[in-house]
């Protein structure tokens, strides 16, 4: 018998058992009966997650007195590292596993063979579908998928049966209905509070047993029909014309859109009774199953790849389709995802949703940039998050902290909005400092800046009291478009911020794309074969290689600066000639609009990113080509430190406090003295009250910050003995202490400088 066959026939019994009127009990004590006959098996138990527990709720072939008695907890014995890990075992002799446990009360000991599948609702598991052999065997692949499938319908049952008692919820633990604390990883601080909404809404099945296969079938090919044309069309759009690593992706998508197994697999599900939508989940569960146990990590992205086209084509033949943003936010919102993309985040309304948190994510996201430049705190690396959370669960974000706390308890909410109040009294503190110079206690001015990269940004330099965008992210543009923004679109942008600013200076850093900021309209060949793209064809050196590229941004900031000062600056210069390189470009820009009697910026200021290493050895060489440098602390420390900022395991590692770090930005301001060079710092580190002190004693006078940071600097600033701390500093730096972050707290401290 084939394995549709084999599940039809048991489905066709359990139908109706489901529509008829016999109590939870029964229905269930009628289900392992109809398995075990069906399968010829000698036990069939089912075990459901009650009170966190898997209890035995009904069984044919042990002993029934061990109903209700027998309970595991998750990842105990076979049956709870089935439920744990959502996985199938198929053993011929169950004690010789590592994780059997026996249990005396069920009379198993006599039975050697052992099989069990996962009943899984909402993508968590809710109980277990089990069957046993006198003979050691392993049970056949036909069987396997028999019980996989009759798993789907139970859990149908057991969701709409009340089959759990009421205060359980359907089907879940109290770890899916009571208060969860996840942890993750940092990716932009922040508190926020709201309720729990999926960036792609989770979709219900809410009938998997078919009443007309023939009519599912179809339903089915039609949606293939759909999707294949939405691949075709992605194919062929004009924004993917040039050759790249996006046409592989787009082909390894047509690949399995057209894949006559993958459709197959989908028939056979419907040929054993399911609906469409059940047996797309049906054919996805085991996907997943077969991810856990891939290794190789090109094969495991090929599979995540087919599970998005799966759910792809299951929001088409359920007609559930669209983003939450698509449907709007009616609340304040934190946004659930298993990643997502900087265009998608500028979809929602930045004035409901308050917080995001992702499954994946890492700190060099394109979305991580734009969240900051919002203003939004993101949690990455929240594993398991959307296997918690239900829609519409309130959501307590302390990205501060690294936790995201679900379906809080009153004392939670008690204690966190404790935390939100201090912090919101410490933001009106420094509010008040908006329009107050930052200078130290010895009368030195310190130039507070803001970074930037969004139009809507620049209503931040008035709220913050900033004095100008030290950091303008000119890629922000072409990052969330699909094509390459026509020079027009790049001018009335530039213009746009030039005209909110004022008076107030904006350095526009010139496009840094490439590497791990890939955008599809714009590839490199060499870049596609990049196996470190960070240390990759990025920033100048992918801009140099397409001078139209550049050439088009140049003539764009400079005649959108016609009439004012245009600073511009350069990223990720390795040596004096790229930038002479770079600034050339310029130039010509600059004669070609001089011959065409336009009208040119009145000043035009040219800068660097010092963010390679290599760069701070010929600086005597580069500082008397330029007006202004500019640290950027974010790509100089995971070069410095040969560590990779995506990496989880790195990412906290290295201390920007180090001696290593601080000794090296101080030669660049030694190397700098004499110049007339204006010596500043760019990223995160400026952002940090202990990180920023120590960047003051080592003699920067420049910061570029987040938004956020300004009051927290302003103040720290107003506080600081610029002589006394240089002097602390250079004592530090010659003779380190076995913790400089330690040291400079403890310093902070007995001067009443509050730090981080």
């Amino acid at each position: 018998m084939s394995a549709a066959a084999a599940a039809r026939s048991i489905l066709n019994q359990l139908h109706e058992v489901m529509a008829s009127r016999l109590h939870a009990q029964a229905k269930l004590d009628r289900v392992v009966e109809i398995i075990g006959t069906a399968l010829n098996s000698e036990v069939c138990s089912i075990y459901l997650l009650r009170e966190g527990m898997l209890e035995l709720y009904a069984t044919r072939g042990l002993n029934q007195s061990a109903v209700h008695v027998t309970r595991l907890a998750m990842g105990e014995g076979l049956t709870g590292t089935i439920a744990a890990y959502i996985d199938t075992l198929n053993l011929a002799e169950a004690k010789a596993h590592p994780d059997f446990s026996y249990r005396p009360e069920t009379g198993e000991d006599k039975f050697h063979s052992f099989a069990g599948v996962p009943i899984v609702y909402r993508e968590r598991a809710v109980g277990t579908l089990c069957v046993q052999h006198v003979e050691p065997r392993r049970y056949e692949d036909v069987e396997i998928e028999a019980l996989q499938t009759v798993a789907m319908v139970l859990s149908e049952l057991i969701a709409h049966a009340e089959l759990v008692d009421a205060e359980d919820g359907v089907g879940l633990t109290p770890e899916m209905t009571g208060p969860a604390i996840i942890s993750g990883q940092t990716l932009v601080k922040g508190l926020a509070a709201g309720a729990a909404v999926f960036h792609q809404p989770r979709i219900t099945i809410e009938h998997v047993v078919a009443e007309d296969t023939e009519a599912e079938r179809q339903r089915v090919y039609r949606a293939f029909d759909r999707m294949r044309e939405q691949i075709d069309q992605m194919a062929s759009q004009a924004e993917f014309g040039a050759a790249g690593e996006h046409e592989e992706v787009l082909e390894t998508y047509k690949m399995f859109a057209y894949d006559e197994g993958w459709s197959r697999r989908i028939n056979e599900a419907i040929d054993s009774g399911l609906t469409a939508e059940a047996a797309i989940e049906r054919v996805q569960q085991r996907t997943r199953m077969r991810m856990r146990e891939i290794d190789d990590p090109l094969l495991a992205d090929r599979m995540h790849d087919l599970e998005d086209l799966s759910n792809r084509l299951l929001r088409i033949v359920s007609g559930q389709i669209g983003t939450a943003a698509s449907a709007g936010l009616r609340r304040d919102t934190i946004l659930i995802a298993r990643n997502l993309g900087p265009a998608e985040l500028l979809e929602y309304d930045r004035r409901r949703l308050k917080g995001v948190v992702l499954e994946e994510g890492s700190l060099t996201a394109h979305v991580v940039i734009v969240a900051r430049a919002m203003g939004i705190p993101v949690l990455g690396r929240a594993r398991g998050i959307r296997g918690v959370v239900s829609d519409g669960d309130e959501i307590l974000l302390d990205a501060d902290r690294a936790t995201v706390t679900v379906r809080p308890a009153p004392p939670m909410i008690d204690a966190f909005e404790a935390r939100f109040a201090r912090s919101r009294e410490r933001q009106a503190a420094y509010a008040e400092l908006r329009d107050v110079e930052p200078f130290t206690r010895d009368g030195t001015r310190i130039q507070v800046m803001i970074n930037a990269g969004l139009r809507d940004d620049m209503s931040l330099l008035s709220l913050t009291g900033a004095d100008g965008i030290g950091l303008f992210r000119t890629e922000f543009q072409f990052l969330v478009s699909a094509t390459l923004p026509q020079r027009e679109r790049q001018t009335r942008l530039y213009r746009d911020v030039l005209d909110a600013a004022g008076e107030r200076p904006v350095i526009f850093r010139t496009v840094d794309i490439g590497g791990d900021k890939a955008v599809s309209y714009l590839r490199s060949d060499i870049a596609d074969q990049d196996e470190n793209p960070a240390m990759g064809w990025r920033a100048l050196r992918l801009a140099l290689e397409r001078e139209g590229l550049l050439k088009a941004q140049a003539r764009a900031l400079l005649e959108a600066s016609a009439g004012r000062v245009l600073n511009v600056m350069f990223p990720m210069v390795s040596e004096p000639w790229e930038f002479a390189a770079a600034k050339a470009v310029f130039e010509a820009q600059i004669a070609f609009l001089r011959g065409q009697r336009r009208h040119l910026p009145d000043e035009i200021r040219f800068g660097a990113m010092l963010e390679v290493p290599a760069l701070a050895e010929v600086l005597d060489l580069l500082l008397p080509q330029i007006h202004f440098l500019s640290i950027g602390t974010n790509d100089l420390t995971q070069f410095l430190f040969a560590a990779d900022r995506a990496n989880p395991k790195l990412a906290e590692r290295y201390d920007w406090l180090s001696p290593a770090i601080l000794r090296f930005l101080r030669r660049v301001v030694q190397a700098s003295a004499g110049y007339p060079v204006d010596l500043g710092v760019c990223g995160e580190m400026g952002g940090r009250r202990l990180e920023a002190l120590a960047l003051l004693g080592l003699g920067y006078r420049r910061l570029s910050i987040t938004p956020a940071s300004v009051g927290p600097i302003k103040e720290l600033v107003r506080k600081v003995d610029l002589a006394e701390l240089g002097r602390q500093m250079t004592l530090w730096l010659a003779q380190p202490p076995p913790d400089l972050r330690a040291a400079l707290t403890e310093w902070a401290t007995a001067r009443g400088i509050e730090t981080d």
